[in-house]
C-alpha cells in the first residue's frame, strides 16, 4: 500500500457500502485516528496489529479497518509508532519521562512545564489523571508526530499542591457545590452537608479540594473560610485576595505579637542616633495613607547649599530577623491596594502607629543626607540612622497648593526642594531615563463600596518632588554597597534590576506605532532607544491614541524585578538601583535595611543562593499582588458600568484577539469585550501579526488602536467582564 494512495484517500471520502453495522455508530476518519491513537497511548508498551487496534477501538466494517492500515502506515511514517516486526506496532520509545508542573485550565488545553524551563507541552484531559493546577508530576512524553504539537500524559502525581478555590456555594437538601469561575478548574465542585462550615446557598466561599476519585466527575471538596454573601463588596474584596492566594486577615497570633512592641521611643535609643527632631521635617502622602515611611527634612547651610535628608521608618529595629512577625511579612512580601482598602504587610499596629512617620512624634529612621548646590548636583551624602520628629503632614494637594500659590506652610523649603528635583529629573531624561508618567484610574465610592464615580489621578509636581528625591535615596543606597573598590570587596545585596528591552518587541511596537504616523528608533545605544521611547511618549499626549500606545510601550519593556546580580535599571538609566525607602509596605526594603546596617558594620557578605531565593519570591509576591488589584480595578469597573446596559459610549479597540475584540471607553477607561461572533456582518478572522480581525469575504479590518462606537451589552460581575456590541 503505497503513501499516495494514503493520500489519495484522506482526501476522498470513502463511501462505505450499505452493510449493516453490528457495533454502534461507524467512526469518521478522523475520530478513528484519535482512538488509534489513545488505544498506543494508553499501553505505550504493548505491540498491536491492524487487527488488534481494530478491535480495541471498534472498528468493525471492513472498510474502517482499511482505514486502520492507513492510519498505521501514516503514525509508523511519522515515527508516532514503531514496526517491531512485520504489521505489529508500539508507541515509540523516543518519548521520554520528565518531572514538572501540571497547569489546568477550565477550557481543557492543559499543559506541563518541564523543570527547569522549557516550553509547555500540552496534556489532554484524558491523560491529565486527575492532576490539579500547580501539582509537581511526572509525565509521559509522546514521540512528536509531523505538524502536531508535542504531547505528554501524566503517569504520577508526585507533589499536590496546596490550592484554594473561591466561588458561590448553590446548596440544596443533600449536598451543595461550589460554583467556580476559576480558569484552572472547569468542575464544580462537590461538598457534602457536613463539610459545609454553615455556609448557606449563595454564599462566597473558599473550599479545598481533598480529593478527585478516579470514578467521579466532580472533584470532592470542604469548605475552608465562608467571606459572605455573594454580592456585598466585603466579600467580594475578599474573593479577590483569596482567589490570588492572598491573605484576607491578620494571624491573631502576630497582631499579640506587634502589641507587645513599645511605641514611645526611649532617650537611649535615640541617643545612639543622629538628631534631627529640630530640623523641619515633613511628609508628603495621598490624603487617605495611614502608613507614612518616608519623611523630608531640609535646612540651608551656611555655604548657601542645601541639606536634604531622605528619613525612611526604620522597621527592622522593630521585626526582628525570623521572628513570627518577620516571617508572616516574608511570606506576604508586600502590602496589597485594592480599590477600597490596603492589606498591610505589617500589622496595623507597626505600619499605621509604632513606624508611621505621623507629625508630632519622635520617630526612628534609616536615612539618607545630602548636600545639594544650587545646580542640585549632590556636592555630599552620608547614610546614618536617626531620629526626628515630623513637622507637617501634607498631602499630595496641599503640597500642591504651596507650589502653584507660593504661600502656606513651608512655602520657602517645599519651592527649593521642587527645583532641585525638577534639575534631578532633568538630569535623569538627559542620562536615558525613560517618562512613563502614567495617569491612575480612581474609583469614588460610597460607603457600601458602591462605585460612584470614575476619576483619573494625574501625577503632578509634588508627586515628583517626593519621587526624585526616593530615587536618589535608592540609588544612593545601592551604590554605597554595589561598587566595589580596591579596600572594599564586592558584596551579596538586594537590586532592583530593569533589563534592555527584548528587540523583537520592540520592533514589533516600532511597526505598530508607524501605522499611526509615528517613527521610533529601535537600534543604537540603549540612550538613543530610550529618548526614542520618550518622543514618542511625548507625541501622543492628549491623542486618542495615547493611553493604548503608552500601554503597549509598557508591555514591549522587561518587568523590573529583584536580584543579587547588579545588571542596572534601564528604565531610570541607574547603573546601581535599589528599594530602600518602602520598608513599610515592601520586604526587599526590609531586607536591604538589614543588609546595610550589616555592611556599615564591616559584617561579612551574606549567602548569594538565600537572598536569590528571597529576591525570587518577592518578585513573585509583587506581580501576584498587581494582579490582585487590577483584578479590584476590573470588579469596580464592571460594578460601575452594570447600570449603564444599553447605552452608547466611543472607544479605542485595545486588544486583538482570536475570541473578539477588546475596546477601551475613552470617557471611563472601562475595557469590555465586543465577541467575535456580535461581529455578525462578516466571518472574521485573526491576524496575529498586525493585530487585527478580518473579513473573510467583505475584507473590513478591526485594528488594535481603531475608534469604535459601542454598546453596553452584559455586565458580569462573577467573571468581571464588560460585553460591548458594535454600534453601526
Amino acid at each position: 500500500m503505497t503513501r499516495n494512495r494514503t493520500k489519495r484517500k484522506e482526501n476522498k471520502e470513502v463511501k462505505e457500502p450499505k452493510e449493516k453495522k453490528k457495533g454502534g455508530k461507524r467512526m469518521k476518519k478522523g475520530a478513528l485516528a484519535h482512538a488509534v491513537i489513545s488505544a498506543f497511548q494508553s499501553s505505550p508498551k504493548e505491540a498491536f496489529n491492524y487487527k488488534q487496534i481494530s478491535k480495541l477501538i471498534g472498528a468493525e466494517s471492513q472498510v474502517q479497518k482499511l482505514q486502520v492500515v492507513d492510519i498505521l502506515y501514516d503514525l509508523s511514517a511519522d515515527d508516532f509508532i514503531t514496526e517491531i516486526d512485520r504489521g505489529r506496532y508500539r508507541l515509540n520509545d523516543l518519548g521520554t519521562v520528565a518531572v514538572g508542573i501540571f497547569n489546568r485550565r477550565s477550557n481543557g488545553k492543559n499543559s506541563f512545564i518541564p523543570e527547569g524551563g522549557g516550553s509547555p507541552v500540552f496534556v489532554a484531559e484524558r491523560n491529565s489523571g486527575r492532576a490539579m493546577q500547580g501539582d509537581k508530576v511526572k509525565v509521559q512524553l509522546f514521540a512528536k508526530r509531523r505538524g502536531a504539537e508535542p504531547e505528554a500524559e501524566v503517569v504520577e502525581i508526585l507533589e499536590r499542591t496546596e490550592r484554594m478555590y473561591v466561588g458561590k456555594l448553590q446548596v440544596t437538601k443533600g449536598f451543595a457545590f461550589l460554583v467556580t469561575e476559576d480558569k484552572t478548574l472547569a468542575n464544580d465542585i462537590f461538598i457534602s452537608r457536613d463539610k459545609l462550615k454553615g455556609g448557606k446557598n449563595g454564599d462566597k466561599a473558599v473550599v479545598r479540594i481533598v480529593e478527585w476519585p478516579e470514578s467521579a466527575k466532580n472533584p470532592l471538596g470542604e469548605v475552608v473560610d465562608i467571606l459572605g454573601t455573594a454580592g456585598e463588596n466585603g466579600a467580594e474584596m475578599h474573593a479577590i485576595l483569596a482567589e490570588f492566594g492572598l491573605p484576607y486577615k491578620y494571624p491573631a497570633a502576630v497582631e499579640k505579637a506587634a502589641e507587645k512592641i513599645p511605641e514611645r521611643v526611649s532617650e537611649e535609643e535615640a541617643g545612639k542616633r543622629e538628631d534631627f527632631r529640630n530640623v523641619l521635617t515633613f511628609t508628603i502622602d495621598p490624603k487617605d495613607a495611614k502608613d507614612f515611611d518616608d519623611a523630608l527634612s531640609v535646612r540651608r547651610l551656611r555655604n548657601g547649599n542645601w541639606e536634604v535628608g531622605v528619613h525612611i521608618a526604620d522597621v527592622t529595629h522593630y521585626v526582628k530577623p525570623d521572628g513570627i512577625i518577620d516571617k508572616e511579612a516574608y511570606n506576604r512580601a508586600t502590602s496589597v491596594y485594592l480599590v477600597d482598602r490596603t492589606i498591610p504587610m505589617l500589622p496595623e499596629r507597626l505600619s499605621n502607629l509604632i513606624c508611621s512617620l505621623r507629625p508630632g512624634e519622635e520617630k526612628l529612621c534609616f536615612s539618607v543626607i545630602f548636600e545639594l548646590n544650587e545646580n542640585a548636583d549632590v556636592k555630599h551624602s552620608r547614610i546614618c540612622r536617626t531620629t526626628i520628629r515630623s513637622d507637617r503632614r501634607f498631602t499630595y494637594e496641599e503640597a500642591q497648593q504651596v507650589l502653584e500659590t507660593g504661600k502656606g506652610d513651608c512655602k520657602i523649603e517645599l519651592l527649593a526642594l521642587n527645583a532641585m528635583a525638577k534639575k534631578i529629573r532633568a538630569q535623569r531624561f538627559r542620562n536615558g531615563a525613560i517618562n512613563f508618567d502614567r495617569y491612575e484610574v480612581k474609583f469614588e465610592i460610597d460607603e457600601k463600596g458602591k462605585p460612584l464615580n470614575v476619576h483619573f489621578k494625574v501625577a503632578q509636581d509634588a508627586n515628583r518632588l517626593i519621587e526624585e528625591f526616593m530615587l536618589l535615596a535608592n540609588k544612593t543606597v545601592a551604590e554605597f554597597v554595589g561598587k566595589a573598590t580596591r579596600e572594599k570587596a564586592k558584596k551579596t545585596f538586594v537590586y532592583r534590576i530593569h533589563d534592555l528591552p527584548d528587540p523583537e518587541k520592540m520592533e514589533n511596537f516600532a511597526t505598530f506605532v508607524r501605522r499611526f504616523g509615528y517613527k521610533m528608533k529601535t537600534d543604537g545605544k540603549k540612550s538613543d532607544v530610550s529618548k526614542g521611547i520618550n518622543y514618542l511618549l511625548d507625541a501622543v499626549q492628549g491623542k486618542p491614541e495615547e493611553n493604548l500606545i503608552e500601554t503597549l510601550a509598557i508591555r514591549a519593556m522587561q518587568k523590573a524585578k529583584y536580584s543579587t546580580d547588579n545588571t542596572g535599571h534601564y528604565g531610570l538609566a541607574f547603573d546601581y538601583y535599589t528599594h530602600f525607602t518602602s520598608p513599610i509596605r515592601r520586604y526587599p526594603d526590609m531586607m536591604v535595611h538589614r543588609l546595610l546596617e550589616r555592611y556599615m558594620a564591616d559584617g561579612r557578605s551574606v549567602p548569594k543562593v538565600k537572598y536569590e531565593e528571597m529576591c525570587d519570591h518577592s518578585s513573585h509576591m509583587e506581580q501576584v499582588a498587581a494582579n490582585a488589584e487590577r483584578a479590584s480595578i476590573k470588579y469596580k469597573q464592571v460594578e460601575y458600568m452594570s447600570d449603564k446596559l444599553g447605552m452608547v459610549f466611543d472607544g479605542v479597540i485595545s486588544g486583538v484577539t482570536e475570541w473578539g475584540l477588546y475596546v477601551e471607553l475613552n470617557e471611563n477607561k472601562c475595557e469590555g469585550l465586543i465577541p467575535i461572533r456580535d461581529l455578525q456582518n462578516d466571518y472574521y478572522e485573526f491576524d496575529e501579526k498586525n493585530y487585527r480581525l478580518i473579513g473573510r469575504r467583505r475584507k473590513y479590518q478591526f485594528r488594535l488602536g481603531d475608534s469604535i462606537t459601542v454598546k453596553v451589552a452584559n455586565a458580569n460581575l462573577e467573571r468581571k467582564q464588560l460585553d460591548f456590541m458594535p454600534v453601526d
